[in-house]
């Protein structure tokens, strides 16, 4: 079951692609992107290494994230809400 990828309102998509687009190489924000979609059909990836699940819960102003994807010199925190199938980055 796919699981939809969403942005906290304050932290919206364009606030999202704001940032991504200050990385000068282009290969590097097309893997972020790349990462950030494959959240959707697998939100847990144990199997790979850039995946771990943080030992306590990053709180970021209103937000919690549970999860960190590493991408290079780049993370993205995110959280599951499992039961309505939303992936929060």
């Amino acid at each position: 079951m796919k699981y939809a990828v969403k942005f906290p309102a304050s932290a919206s998509e364009k606030n999202f692609e704001k940032k991504l687009s200050r990385i000068s190489q282009i290969a590097l924000r097309e893997k972020i992107m790349d990462a950030v979609e494959k959240l959707s059909d697998n939100p847990r990836p144990y199997e790979e290494k850039p995946f771990r699940k943080l030992k306590s819960p990053i709180y970021f102003y209103q937000f919690v994230a549970q999860y960190r994807l590493r991408i290079g010199d780049y993370r993205v925190l995110y959280d599951v809400d499992d039961q309505k199938k939303i992936v929060w980055i």
